[in-house]
């Protein structure tokens, strides 16, 4: 469940909904749009991340409102029923966001799954990309909000008291720990107090697929002393590699939905 191998999407590929999610960060100086018009997997459909997400917010990436996301996903021609696939070309791994925002807006969880490597893997193995645009027929989806799925900044001081669930961020070290100066402008170093840290880079192999369930376990065994808990809530950046998180520890906890803290360091850290 949420991940599906190269080799099943190639069997299955005229018979789900492919989305490329590809988003990178401002430094590397590319752009996922401009890609998917040079080279994408057949029939696949590109979600924009800065486009989709909160235009009112001065925060990035912020999950927009349902009426938006009915627009979104039925001009995407995307049903309630569909089964999903979503892709990146990404080192960020920015198709989980968009994984994310399906849960959250109540589609089957079972109906949206990561393609394990992304298109990393998929061209590795020399299998069949192009530039041709899919043409989109409009539908008309319903989104149902899951609320209980986002925590905002009020949540998050409030359970520095309470102690309800735990926070984990997906940045590196140095930046949890304030080492190193934060990429955004206008944000401290540092890290939210009594949260803790897994870089989401140490869940995933060198071909961008994720480790195995032996491998996850262990490292959030490192931080957690109960796996099988759902009071768990992922923040990185900007709310993009929190989504990594959350998908790793979906594939070993069964009865996990992804919980995001939204604004993420982008809000908790600004000056």
């Amino acid at each position: 469940m949420f991940l599906i191998e190269t080799d099943d999407l190639k069997e299955k590929i005229d018979h789900v909904k492919i989305i490329d999610c590809s988003w990178h960060m401002p430094q590397t100086k590319r752009n996922g749009l401009e890609e998917y018009k040079e080279n994408h997997i057949p029939n696949a459909i590109f979600f924009d991340l800065e486009k989709n997400s909160n235009q009112n917010s001065n925060l990035p990436h912020m999950l927009t409102d349902k009426n938006s996301w009915e627009i979104i996903v039925s001009e995407m021609g995307i049903n309630n029923y569909d089964d999903i696939v979503v892709y990146d070309n990404s080192d960020v791994l920015s198709a989980c966001r968009c994984w994310y925002n399906f849960i959250y807006f109540g589609h089957n969880p079972n109906l949206v799954r990561i393609l394990n490597g992304g298109m990393k893997k998929w061209k590795s193995e020399n299998k069949t990309t192009t530039n041709a645009v899919s043409i989109i027929k409009k539908t008309q989806y319903y989104p149902n909000e899951k609320f209980n799925l986002v925590k905002n900044k009020k949540q998050i001081n409030k359970n520095l008291t309470l102690q309800n669930f735990t926070v984990i961020d997906a940045r590196s070290k140095d930046r949890f720990e304030g080492k190193v100066q934060e990429p955004r402008q206008g944000l401290r170093s540092g890290s939210i107090p009594k949260s803790f840290c897994i870089p989401f880079e140490k869940l995933i192999n060198n071909n961008n697929t994720f480790k195995d369930k032996d491998e996850i376990k262990k490292i959030f065994k490192e931080v957690l002393k109960d796996t099988t808990s759902s009071n768990v809530v992922f923040s990185c950046g900007s709310g993009i590699t929190a989504c990594v998180l959350a998908l790793a520890y979906c594939l070993i906890n069964a009865k996990y939905m992804p919980i995001i803290y939204d604004g993420s360091w982008a809000e908790y850290g600004k000056i």
